[in-house]
């Protein structure tokens, strides 16, 4: 699959991208992230190593959406306005009903 990341185009494949990320140690998650075979990398640790570049030089939306197209699991940042249910607040809030805190 044909995707351009930083201005730069890149023929990118499933197979391609196992290959490039096989023995490599994921960092710690902090934000987006990717999961390749049994494990989820941060999607600049990714573009780096499939791309060759400076994670500066590209976006993490850039291979977020690459990413999604050839048919990785991607994660977004968690919403941080979102306020911290349990799971009893939240399947009542699924419910419209309310449960007291």
């Amino acid at each position: 699959m044909r995707c351009v990341i930083a201005r730069f185009p890149f023929d990118l494949t499933k197979s391609g991208v196992l290959e490039s990320m096989k023995g490599i140690k994921p960092e710690p998650v902090t934000g987006e992230s990717v999961i390749i075979g049994r494990r989820t990398y941060p999607v600049k640790q990714v573009g780096q190593v499939i791309t060759r570049q400076d994670r500066r030089d590209f976006s993490a939306g850039e291979v977020l959406r690459a990413m999604a197209r050839l048919g990785f699991t991607c994660r977004e940042l968690p919403d941080a306005g979102a306020p911290d249910f349990t799971p009893v607040q939240q399947a009542s809030a699924l419910l419209g009903t309310q449960v007291a805190v």
